[in-house]
């Protein structure tokens, strides 16, 4: 996925808003709360961090390409970064970024959720 894909996709999620911010990574929240980032990981490469579950971050923290997200997952946070290859493919990528969107979202109070129209 392109940084371009990613930006397009994250904006097609529901109530989702951007910001660029941390030296230039394209940040998308929900509800002001963080969903999915996207910075810049080695060698120029776009590089994905997004919200999971702890079996999620148990089995994606095996894959090779990806990581406990920097910064995040040292705060103990359940949060992963794709940051090489192989990675995930595109679809795959996707539907964990709608995942952290839902996750974020189920987090937001119920006001926050009505105002939201969520």
């Amino acid at each position: 996925m392109t940084r371009e894909e990613y930006n397009v996709f994250c904006g097609g999620l529901p109530a989702s808003t951007h910001v660029v911010q941390w030296g230039g990574s394209d940040v998308w929240k929900v509800g002001g709360k963080v969903f999915a980032i996207c910075g810049w990981g080695e060698g120029g490469r776009a590089a994905f961090t997004f919200k999971v579950t702890e079996l999620g971050f148990e089995v994606l923290t095996g894959m090779p390409g990806l990581r406990p997200a920097p910064y995040l997952a040292s705060r103990g946070l359940k949060w992963v970064q794709l940051y090489g290859d192989p990675g995930l493919p595109d679809a795959e990528l996707e539907r964990h970024i709608a995942a952290s969107h839902e996750m974020i979202v189920a987090g937001l109070t119920r006001k926050k959720r009505a105002e939201l129209g969520l």
